[in-house]
């Protein structure tokens, strides 16, 4: 099986790594006459328009982005006025800018490079107002567009070996990556975006679920030829990467065994030319799994997650009471995000740091993030200016709310030139560095586990990002020199990856603010 040869992951996380000679030598550019579009476009489909008075939820953002703190005791509505609202707060086009070239769309979620290569599809059985298919969710005109008709959810849940979550939900979200569209700037390193990208967008999502009382959880364990079919992509240029459960039922699907019809509506071209980089889709395929059997035993085998024994000076996180924590509902605080793009030299307090690392990773429901508070990630952190926490570099311990001191001193020009040599992290209060340790993680899962990586750093930016916007707080994600990162952290961070990295500050400027 293609997902147990693991040095096809080995070969493209080294192959797309960064490095101070790397990104010198790099002679891409961006042909802005070729910039691709920027949504997917079926061009002969009828729009179906979604409501746009959604229901308040009037739930706090820290209790909505993490699970322990608003568990759902009952499961709210799922219809068209909920879903409008989870789409639009996931992905949809909080504001537009005109400028003399044309318009910019801003979403609700962070993108690398506002490329926006994330598509949503949703799969769901007869709701009230929306008759059972499979649509493609359009943010340009906020539309779902059918693309067939009948509830075929079975073919979702055998596609999972029958997952328990996918085999009683009303609705499952299916998200895929275009290669072109990120590529166009990005190139091979796109299949890292893939999943940073989605994560992000994955945090809004199931935070609004969550406020809305709806249970959601993120499967990735799946047929990816079933799936891709389903949906009919064109594998070569976009393919199935999660899925997202949504709500509650009582009842199982069966799995009949039919041939879907292939799909071949009209679809609006990206640009005039596309450029294959075949290492990240070599890298996809290596990743599949090709049965439900497959599947099956690919989602039982936990990971073996070992906390390293402690090192360093202790810092014990604050552990804000909720009646404490900010209250402005999760809606405003997704419509005030924005990613920062100059911050301040100013410090934040140790409260808002603690705020945002606990309710940020304190846990993921997740079909390979078992049991519950599993992490596959390791957070690291260069504090530049935080009241009452020395600056230095420090690790967040995952057994408990604690930072470890691992070396004291101002790091702002360090923590620059690993974030590609940007301003961004030296001039934020704290850069927030994601590594893992690959080796045991890829001998778990095999690549899919390099997926599954990947996808929790960028949820838990995402958290960042809605942490840090309802502090009034800025944040950004950025991309790094990958093995400086690692030795910069060493000898604690020997032998790990660098996954992502994200800024969390003031902001010099606001983009804009919400009233």
């Amino acid at each position: 099986m293609p997902n147990d040869d693991i040095q096809a992951t080995w070969h493209y996380h080294e192959a797309t790594a960064h490095s101070a000679q790397s990104v010198r030598a790099d002679r891409h550019y961006l042909d802005w006459a070729n910039r691709p579009l920027l949504f997917k476009i079926y061009s002969e489909l009828d729009p179906i328009s979604l409501p746009r008075d959604w229901p308040a939820s009037n739930v706090a953002a820290f209790s909505a982005i993490c699970p322990a703190a608003q568990p759902v005791t009952e499961t709210g509505a799922l219809n068209l006025r909920t879903l409008a609202s989870i789409l639009f707060h996931a992905a949809g086009v909080t504001r537009r800018r005109s400028y003399p070239g044309g318009e910019i769309y801003f979403r609700a979620a962070a993108c690398t490079g506002a490329l926006y290569e994330i598509e949503l599809y949703i799969v769901c059985g007869q709701l009230p107002d929306l008759g059972a298919g499979v649509y493609h969710f359009d943010p340009a005109d906020f539309a779902l567009r059918k693309l067939r008709d009948g509830d075929l959810r079975y073919v979702v849940a055998h596609s999972t070996a029958n997952h328990p979550a996918v085999s009683h939900a009303p609705m499952t979200i299916v998200c895929t990556g275009t290669y072109w569209r990120n590529a166009w700037k990005y190139q091979a390193r796109t299949y890292r975006h893939f999943f940073w990208d989605n994560g992000t967008l994955l945090a809004n999502l199931l935070a609004t679920a969550a406020a809305l009382r709806l249970p959601s959880r993120l499967v990735m364990g799946f047929v990816d030829e079933s799936v891709n079919q389903l949906l009919g992509l064109e594998a070569l240029r976009e393919v199935a990467i999660s899925l997202v459960t949504l709500g509650q039922g009582n009842e199982m699907f069966p799995a009949p065994s039919i041939q879907l019809p292939a799909l071949e509506y009209r679809i609006a071209p990206y640009s005039k030319t596309e450029v294959d980089y075949p290492l990240m889709r070599e890298t996809h395929e290596a990743s599949c799994l090709l049965s439900s059997p497959e599947v099956e035993e690919w989602r039982g085998r936990p990971p073996s997650i070992l906390e390293q024994a402690p090192s360093g000076r202790p810092v014990d996180l604050k552990v804000v009471p909720e009646p404490d924590l900010p209250q402005d509902p999760i809606e405003k605080v997704i419509l005030r995000r924005g990613s920062t793009r100059q911050f301040a030299q100013v410090p934040i307090r140790f409260e808002q740091l603690s705020m945002i690392l606990v309710h940020a990773t304190r846990g993921i429901p997740a079909d390979f993030l078992e049991p519950f508070g599993t992490r596959l990630n390791e957070l690291y952190l260069i504090v530049n200016a935080v009241e009452g926490l020395p600056a230095g570099a420090y690790y967040l311990r995952r057994d408990r709310p604690c930072l470890e001191l691992l070396k004291e001193g101002r790091f702002r020009e360090q923590a620059g030139h690993l974030g590609l040599d940007q301003s961004l992290p030296a001039d934020a209060s704290v850069a927030i560095f994601f590594l893992a340790d690959l080796k045991p993680i890829l001998e778990r899962f095999g690549n899919r586990g390099y997926r599954a990586a990947q996808i929790e750093a960028g949820m838990i930016v995402g958290k960042i990002y809605l942490g840090a916007y309802a502090l009034r707080l800025g944040a950004t994600g950025l991309t790094f020199y990958d093995n400086e990162v690692t030795d910069f952290f060493s000898p604690h961070a020997a032998g790990k990856s660098a996954i992502f990295l994200t800024a969390v500050g003031v902001p010099n400027k606001r983009a804009f603010q919400v009233v």
